[in-house]
C-alpha cells in the first residue's frame, strides 16, 4: 500500500507552508523525511492523516484519502505525537481504548505490547510515569495495533536509549521487510543513513530531493578523492595534467576531484611521484543533508557564537 502525496499547498495566512510538494512512500522501503524547523514535515504529515486540509493538491493512502477510509488503522497506522496520552491511564488501557474504538480485536493489545518491549509490569503502569522512550515505544504500539499496511512515524527515535535506538532501527526494517510502506520523520541523519531506503528532503515547503541515501551520498561525495603526500606540489602538478583538479586542504594532504581513487594512484605510480594514502572521500549523510538545507533552514545561528 503506497502512501502518494501530489502537488500539495497550503498557505496559513501569508505564509507558505507547502508548496507543490510530491513524493511517494512505496511498500517495502523505509523513506525517511527530514527538513529543518518549520519546512513543511508536520504540515504534510497531518494532511495525510486528514488532520488538516490542503488547499490544493492530494494525498493519498492506497489511492483514498485518509477520511474515506472503510478501517483507517488497519490501513496506515502513525505517532506523530507521543506525549498524548491521558497521564492516568495505564499503558495497556492506553491501548484498549483505542482498540475498542476502532473495532480490533483485543488480542491485539498484548501483541503489540509485546513488539515494542512493554510487555508485563510497564503495561500496567499509569503513562504520567512514562518516560519519553517508554512513551515513544507506547506510541509505536497504537500506530501497530491494527496491524496497518503503511506506517507513519514522527521522531520515533526521541528519548529512546542506545539499546533502544537499536532496536527501533530493526523495528523499521522488520516492518519495511513485511512489505509495509514506512514514513519516518527524523533529525538524526546517523539513524537514517542506518535504515533509510530513501530520502526526502524538504525545505521552505519544497521537496529538495527525492533519492535512495546511496544516490545522495554518492552525489555529495562528489567523486573526490583524499590524498596524502610527502611531495605536495609535485603530486599537484602530475594530477592536474592527469585531468584532475586538486587542492591542498593541510601541510601533506590533498583532495582530487576528476580522477577516481585508481585513476589517481595510477598518474602518481607513473611519475613516481611518493604517498602514503590515497582514499575515495565519502559524505555521511549529515553532510549531504546539510549541504541541501544550507539554504532552507528557517532560522541560522551565527558562528561562532558571535553577538
Amino acid at each position: 500500500m503506497e502512501i502518494e502525496v501530489d502537488g500539495l499547498r497550503k498557505r496559513y495566512g501569508q505564509v507558505s507552508a507547502l508548496d507543490g510538494v510530491s513524493f511517494t512512500v512505496r511498500p517495502g522501503l523505509v523513506t525517511g523525511f527530514v527538513g529543518p524547523n518549520g519546512s513543511g514535515k508536520s504540515t504534510t504529515m497531518r494532511i495525510i492523516l486528514g488532520l488538516d486540509a490542503a488547499d490544493g493538491g492530494r494525498a493519498l493512502v492506497g489511492g483514498r484519502p485518509y477520511r474515506s477510509l472503510r478501517d483507517p488503522l488497519r490501513a496506515v497506522g502513525s505517532m506523530l505525537d507521543a506525549s498524548a496520552l491521558h497521564p492516568g491511564r495505564r499503558g495497556r488501557d492506553h491501548l484498549r481504548w483505542i482498540a475498542n474504538a476502532a473495532g480490533l480485536p483485543s488480542r491485539r493489545v498484548d501483541e503489540v505490547l509485546e513488539r515494542v518491549g512493554l510487555a508485563g509490569g510497564a503495561a500496567k503502569r499509569r503513562a504520567g510515569g512514562y518516560s519519553l522512550g517508554m512513551r515513544q515505544r507506547l506510541g509505536i504500539a497504537a500506530a501497530l495495533l491494527g496491524d496497518p499496511r503503511a506506517l507513519m512515524l514522527d521522531e520515533p527515535v526521541n528519548g529512546l536509549d542506545p539499546e533502544g535506538i537499536v532496536w527501533i532501527r530493526g523495528l523499521l526494517r522488520s516492518l519495511a521487510a513485511e512489505g509495509r510502506a514506512v514514513l519516518v520523520s527524523s533529525h538524526l541523519m546517523g539513524e537514517l543513513e542506518d535504515t533509510a531506503d530513501r530520502l526526502v528532503v524538504i525545505g521552505r515547503g519544497r521537496v529538495i530531493a527525492d533519492t535512495s541515501v546511496p544516490e545522495l551520498l554518492s552525489a555529495a561525495s562528489g567523486g573526490r578523492v583524499a590524498l596524502r603526500t610527502s611531495a605536495p606540489a609535485e603530486a599537484m602538478a602530475v594530477l592536474s595534467h592527469a585531468g584532475g583538479t586538486v587542492a591542498s586542504v593541510g601541510a601533506d594532504a590533498l583532495t582530487v576531484t576528476g580522477l577516481d581513487a585508481e585513476a589517481t594512484v595510477a598518474a602518481l605510480g607513473a611519475s613516481q611521484v611518493p604517498f602514503a594514502e590515497v582514499s575515495a572521500h565519502r559524505a555521511t549523510l549529515e553532510e549531504a543533508y546539510m549541504e541541501l538545507t544550507r539554504d532552507a533552514a528557517e532560522f541560522q545561528g551565527v558562528p561562532g557564537g558571535a553577538a
